[in-house]
């Protein structure tokens, strides 16, 4: 009886064990490539996973309709443990259709999603090409032209290894007014003597400092890496923090009424006065040079391609500005989305759609002649997929596409490593292989 009851003591005595784990919302297309033919169905299947399996007990929600636009599927229910199906209809037309999950979890609010592409190939944009968009832009360089570079260099050791040598650079560029202003960046040139291939690394949205594409320079290549704003790109984080709250914010609209007054007329035409100093430095091959990019960067990057000749080979993640009038037509417009809201305040107005005109994506990748590589994925809510093959598929020159269709707004390393592997063997080889 003292054995049992001493048993009973050192049960009721143990310790209890709590349990947590990241919580998942999983949704999946009912094909395994996310594509289908218009007028063909498409089911999505939803389920709620800890540590591998299924949670017993959710409150679910989800949403079915075209990408960023209202759903016509909103919907609650209880999840029990078992996948929920959701018939979400089809697409007549080329486009993409997207279902949102949520689920509540203990008190915490868990999402997740996925995207049917239907006939992708087909998506056409929406923006208008100006009559006079080559000699608006053939003007702007003109001007630039006229401006010396005017490079000023200071050695970065900090950003330096042994193999690479590091300096932060600011060179002249057009202004808004009739004064020049400044473009800052890091070069990254290789320490060993030789001539070399060169490579402008343009930046994404928002305002912070750069170390300079280092990886790349590593492996023969000089490179380039710009900032956008005409301020130093080598200060402390809190700087950037508070511009990107303050002066800055909001930038990607700044003087949209007037095509000569749009924030970005400054920033396009740095992206060739960038070129202007690569391809002047002495260790340059003077044939190979390339641009790369993502999100606002992957924008710049096809920019750069249709405004320079001397650039031969571009490879674009994710690019935002592309088909932005999208909304105007009931549909996904591009980042950052200017049209979406209608409304007495908003800049849905006859001037700012022009103007958008000049400096829409979609415009530019008409004029792309050289090869290139373009990445992203189904799933980005930030430049959705609509916008980015509305400039894609009136690119006339050689391109090829690499999905990784459950990325959002984001890329993963298999991303990165083989769009510097086809960069280092096009700057090198001129074949573009990964």
């Amino acid at each position: 009886m003292r054995a049992i009851s001493a048993l009973f003591v050192l049960v009721i005595c143990a310790p209890a064990q709590d349990r947590t784990g990241a919580v998942q919302v999983r949704v999946r297309t009912d094909h395994a490539d996310w594509l289908y033919t218009p007028g063909q169905p498409v089911r999505f299947a939803i389920s709620v996973i800890r540590d591998g399996h299924p949670v017993k007990s959710a409150r679910l929600t989800y949403k079915a309709g075209p990408e960023m636009v209202a759903p016509t599927i909103d919907k609650t229910v209880d999840y029990t443990g078992s996948d929920v199906t959701v018939d979400a209809g089809t697409m007549t037309q080329a486009g993409f259709l997207r279902c949102i999950a949520t689920a509540e979890v203990d008190g915490k609010v868990y999402r997740g999603l996925a995207t049917a592409g239907f006939a992708p190939e087909k998506i056409q944009p929406t923006m208008d090409d100006p009559a006079d968009f080559d000699a608006f832009w053939t003007a702007n360089k003109e001007r630039l032209a006229k401006l010396p570079v005017d490079a000023k260099m200071t050695p970065m050791p900090e950003s330096s290894t042994s193999k690479v040598a590091c300096s932060h650079v600011n060179m002249q560029n057009i202004g808004m007014g009739p004064l020049p202003s400044r473009l800052y960046g890091v070069l990254c040139e290789p320490r060993a003597e030789g001539k070399y291939p060169a490579l402008l690394y343009v930046p994404g949205a928002g305002v912070r400092p750069y170390r300079g594409a280092v990886e790349l320079a590593e492996r023969g290549i000089i490179t380039l890496q710009i900032g956008i704003h005409g301020i130093p790109v080598n200060l402390e984080q809190n700087l950037y923090d508070s511009l990107g709250v303050g002066a800055f914010s909001g930038y990607m609209t700044f003087g949209m009424e007037s095509r000569d007054r749009y924030y970005y007329k400054r920033v396009y035409t740095g992206v060739v006065r960038a070129n202007d100093f690569l391809v002047s430095r002495p260790n340059y091959n003077g044939s190979d040079l390339a641009v790369t990019g993502g999100s606002q960067g992957g924008a710049l990057s096809i920019i750069t391609a249709a405004l320079d000749p001397r650039v031969k080979a571009l490879a674009a993640l994710y690019p935002a500005l592309s088909d932005t009038t999208g909304y105007t037509k009931n549909r996904a417009g591009g980042w950052p989305h200017m049209f979406r809201v209608e409304g007495a305040d908003s800049h849905r107005t006859r001037e700012k759609i022009a103007t958008m005109g000049y400096y829409d994506v979609v415009n530019f990748a008409r004029r792309v002649k050289v090869p290139g590589l373009y990445t992203w994925g189904f799933n980005d809510e930030t430049c959705p997929p609509t916008s980015m093959y509305s400039s894609y598929n009136v690119i006339p020159g050689p391109k090829r596409l690499m999905l990784a269709v459950e990325t959002g707004h984001n890329n993963v390393p298999e991303q990165v490593e083989r769009i510097n592997k086809w960069l280092d063997s096009f700057l090198k080889t001129g074949k573009g292989e990964y």
